[in-house]
């Protein structure tokens, strides 16, 4: 009992970026703006594919989806980050490091299949659309994101677990800004080949094989768009594909720069830029880049606006109308308050 208590320290300390000293106050103001940035992109694309009925299509049935695992992923990590950077005392409770350990790998590694199966429709909107109603039909966009959070919950759960169970051994410095696997395992004393290997192996489930398929299925797409003869067809074809794309590269490629190495040979700062990549910036990025890149999208929410200014407006005439006919009401009745003693009898008993 004495050495779990020795291993399993109760407070983790995240050094962050103690070494640069100079960042954190700077850093601390941009995540300050980029949080509320990224919950409104986020939560705008949702109502917008929520409330569009053209936009109730798989693609933003996914986009919603996808929204909605950015704004948990980035809730995950980023308040953590913004109180240790403004604060001296950098610590994290062992409970609290390993709730983050797991929501922040399990929102991530849904991501990651959610981005594949993303691609998989744009293949079959684009190369196969005349089957494309009949294939991604409502139950299996439902089946294929239910596929999808239940393969993230279940990595997130014995890949965190394992890692949870390696031995600290009293130390509880991690130098990095949040509590990621590779970091602890790291961090951990004793034999870690066999964590290292299985995360290795694991990830190449959820990064590597993921994102072939998606390279496989553009290659595809590409052909096809080349074949449609509308300038128009291919134009609308490359800006949805392209936005999908970028997102991919984004999101892929530090993930995959972190987790297929070693641990033991991850340098000091690079675990850190990393998560602050994958973790806010990109989840950042996406709404804005799927708005910007995507007509359907960017009418559809000067749509949402107009009808939020016009029912503001309303809000307000109506408003100013009750307030104007209570305003009239109370003057007719200040005036008949207002009459000489006698004169209301003297109207009423007048001869006619």
């Amino acid at each position: 009992m004495l050495g779990k208590n020795v291993s399993l320290p109760e407070v983790f300390i995240l050094l962050g970026f103690s070494n640069h000293a100079w960042l954190e106050l700077p850093l601390f103001l941009i995540l300050l703006f980029i949080y509320p940035l990224a919950l409104l992109g986020n939560i705008s694309i949702i109502l917008v594919c929520r409330l569009d009925n053209q936009l109730h299509t798989p693609m933003y049935f996914f986009l919603s989806n996808l929204s909605l695992l950015d704004i948990c992923y980035t809730t995950s990590i980023v308040p953590q980050i913004l109180f240790n950077l403004g604060s001296s005392k950098k610590t994290i409770t062992y409970m609290g490091c390993a709730t983050q350990l797991y929501f922040f790998h399990f929102m991530g590694a849904s991501e990651c299949l959610l981005l594949a199966v993303m691609s998989l429709d744009r293949y079959v909107a684009i190369c196969k659309p005349l089957r494309y109603t009949l294939i991604m039909n409502h139950q299996m966009c439902i089946l294929l994101v239910s596929i999808v959070v239940l393969s993230g919950l279940t990595y997130a759960v014995s890949e965190a677990t394992l890692t949870l169970q390696l031995p600290m051994c009293g130390h509880n410095e991690l130098d990095h800004v949040v509590c990621e696997i590779p970091v602890l395992i790291k961090a951990a004393c004793g034999d870690k080949s066999s964590n290292e290997l299985g995360l290795s192996v694991v990830c190449v489930f959820f990064l590597a094989i993921p994102l072939a398929l998606v390279i496989t299925s553009y290659v595809y797409i590409g052909q096809a768009v080349m074949k449609i003869q509308s300038a128009e067809g291919r134009k609308k074809a490359f800006g949805t594909c392209s936005s999908h794309l970028i997102v991919v590269l984004l999101f892929y490629g530090p993930a995959i720069c972190m987790y297929l190495q070693p641990p033991s040979s991850i340098t000091r700062d690079q675990p850190k830029c990393m998560a602050l990549f994958y973790g806010v910036l990109t989840p950042t990025l996406n709404p804005f880049i799927y708005t910007l890149r995507n007509k359907d999208v960017k009418g559809a929410l000067k749509n949402l606006l107009r009808r939020i200014f016009w029912s503001k407006r309303r809000l307000i005439f109506s408003v100013n109308s009750d307030q104007g006919l209570n305003y009239s009401q109370n003057h007719v009745a200040r005036r008949t308050l207002n009459l000489k003693p006698g004169a209301l009898g003297s109207t009423i008993n007048s001869p006619t």
